[in-house]
């Protein structure tokens, strides 16, 4: 009993915070629910002002946000979109490309494949010229005429010439009418040309001896548009399709393919060109043209021989 009094007594005190409403824990709460306010405002305005590919590149983005950094889309720096690294085109799943990189790309991929096509066009032009050159060995009636077959590739493609020599011209004197020999020729060459898709340009071409009636009549340039005409009948009649020919002129003797001696029996001759795309492009536009055997081509491409 006497050690209950002497028993330490032990009074526990609890302090009270003394900020009750005028404390600063709700300015906390309030900051985090402007933060959320204003974070609900921005998702509201990005969903009102993004079209709805853009939407779906988004969605995309965030499904594999893994594969788009792989595939090297930064564009963190970039102001032209909306979401930073998705480039102009949000649908894109590759990551986006530097400006003018796809251009580039483009260019190069279309030059290679016109480089391809070219390539491609010319084997078929180089096998036709063979196969020409062969028909003409192989047909001993035709054979006796081959230093009267000139056949070259020049810029507009495959250009096959028939010119006539001193004593074996390819025409009646001063008219379109055909020698059998041409004839034969021209439906030799006509069966060929089917054998590929190029659209065909025939040209007529005389020498400077003029008519007695000047160029008031009927001068050198009807006659070598009507002998154009009528080597193209042949064509067809060889068994070329009518729908393969583009263009028919008569260019009388504005071409010489002797320019020394502009009387020289070759410069009487028929210019087909079996032509390639450019050149098919260039006459089907509007005001196109074809350069057609140019004097410094023919010196180029061909030996003229001299008038004895």
């Amino acid at each position: 009993m006497a050690d209950e009094g002497l028993r330490p007594i032990i009074v526990k005190r609890i302090k009270k915070g003394g900020g009750g409403h005028h404390g600063g824990a709700w300015k906390i709460a309030y900051a985090d629910f402007v933060t959320a306010m204003m974070a609900f405002f921005l998702l509201m305005w990005l969903l009102g002002s993004t079209a709805k590919g853009d939407l779906n590149g988004i969605a995309e983005y965030f499904k594999t946000p893994l594969k788009v950094a792989m595939a090297g889309g930064s564009g963190s720096g970039d102001a032209n979109t909306v979401i930073p690294g998705g480039g102009k085109d949000l649908t894109r799943q590759d990551g986006q490309l530097r400006k003018g990189e796809n251009e580039v790309v483009n260019k190069r991929t279309i030059r290679a494949a016109q480089q391809e096509l070219e390539r491609a066009e010319r084997t078929r032009l180089d096998e036709l010229k063979k196969r020409i050159e062969k028909a003409m060995d192989s047909n001993p009636t035709l054979k006796q005429f081959k230093n009267q077959l000139l056949i070259d590739i020049t810029s507009e493609g495959l250009r096959i010439q028939i010119v006539d020599e001193k004593n074996r011209p390819m025409f009646g004197l001063a008219s379109a009418q055909l020698q059998p020999y041409t004839r034969d020729i021209l439906r030799e060459i006509g069966k060929t040309l089917n054998d590929v898709p190029n659209k065909i340009s025939l040209s007529g071409h005389t020498d400077a001896t003029p008519y007695s009636s000047g160029e008031k009549g009927y001068s050198n340039w009807e006659l070598s548009a009507d002998r154009a005409n009528a080597s193209r009948r042949e064509l067809i009649a060889g068994g070329m399709d009518e729908s393969k020919m583009l263009r028919v002129v008569g260019l009388s003797s504005a071409v010489l393919l002797d320019k020394e001696d502009p009387f020289n029996p070759i410069n009487r001759r028929i210019s087909i060109i079996v032509m390639n795309k450019k050149a098919e492009e260039m006459v089907e536009k509007d005001g196109g043209s074809v350069n057609v055997s140019t004097d410094e081509e023919v010196q180029e491409n061909l030996a003229v021989p001299t008038k004895n």
